[in-house]
C-alpha cells in the first residue's frame, strides 16, 4: 500500500511538472542566463568555449533583451494608439462628415451623393444601384474639375417613388474629351450616429452606412 502510493504521488508530481514545462514554452531572459551558466560549468576543460562563442552568446543575450523590452513598448503603444483613435472616432458623433464611399440611405425620398473629378470632364454618366446590384436610376451629372455634387430624388426610372431606409450605390463614369477618365472618387455627406471599434480601424455610422474612419475627408459642425 505504500508503495502504491508513493508511486501515485511520484506520477501526480511527474505529470505537474510536464504540464507546467509545456504551459511555460518562452523562452525568459532568466532561462537564457541559466543556461549560458550551465554551459560554463559544464564544459570541457580540455576544450573549453573559445572567447569569440562566449562573446557572441553574450551578444545574443544582449539582443534577445532588448528585443523583448522593445516589444514590449510596441505592445504598449499599440494599445494607447488604439484607444486614441477610439476617442477620436467618439469626437465625430453628432457631426456632419463628408466621407470616400459610394453607398448611401435614402431618407425624406433623396439621396445626395459626391464626386470629385481632376479635370473637366465632358461626359459624366451616372448609375445608381440597388442593394441587390439592380439598377434603378441612370443619368449625367455636371462635370465640373474639382467637387460636384448629384441629388437623386428616390425615383426609379418609371417614375415610381421608392420606399426610405434603402441603400442605394452610385457608380460615376466621367471622362474628358480625349475619352480618359477623370473620375477621383464618389462621396456621401451625412451625419454620424455611431461608431464601431471593433476593427483595428474604427468604423462611423453616417447615413445608416457604415464608413471607415480613414476615409473621412471633411467634418462641420
Amino acid at each position: 500500500m505504500t508503495v502504491s502510493a508513493t508511486s501515485s504521488a511520484t506520477t501526480a508530481t511527474t505529470t505537474t511538472s510536464a504540464s507546467s514545462k509545456s504551459s511555460s514554452s518562452t523562452l525568459t531572459s532568466s532561462d537564457f542566463l541559466n543556461l549560458l551558466v550551465s554551459e560554463l560549468q559544464n564544459q570541457d576543460p580540455l576544450n573549453a568555449t573559445s572567447t569569440t562563442d562566449l562573446v557572441n552568446q553574450l551578444t545574443s543575450y544582449a539582443n534577445f533583451s532588448s528585443q523583448q523590452s522593445i516589444n514590449s513598448s510596441l505592445s504598449s503603444l499599440s494599445s494607447s494608439f488604439s484607444s486614441l483613435v477610439t476617442l477620436n472616432s467618439v469626437n465625430y458623433i453628432g457631426h456632419t462628415v463628408e466621407a470616400k464611399t459610394e453607398t448611401s440611405t435614402l431618407s425624406n425620398g433623396s439621396a445626395t451623393f459626391g464626386y470629385s473629378l481632376s479635370s473637366a470632364a465632358s461626359d459624366v454618366s451616372i448609375t445608381v444601384k440597388d442593394s441587390s446590384g439592380n439598377t434603378v436610376y441612370t443619368g449625367t451629372g455636371t462635370g465640373n474639375a474639382g467637387s460636384n455634387s448629384f441629388t437623386w430624388d428616390g425615383k426609379n426610372s418609371s417614375g415610381t417613388q421608392l420606399t426610405d431606409g434603402g441603400q442605394y450605390t452610385i457608380s460615376v463614369t466621367a471622362t474628358d474629351s480625349a475619352g480618359n477618365s477623370v473620375l477621383n472618387y464618389t462621396t456621401v455627406t451625412g451625419t454620424v450616429t455611431g461608431i464601431d471599434t471593433s476593427t483595428s480601424t474604427p468604423s462611423l455610422t453616417v447615413n445608416g452606412v457604415s464608413v471607415s474612419a480613414a476615409n473621412i475627408i471633411g467634418v462641420t459642425s
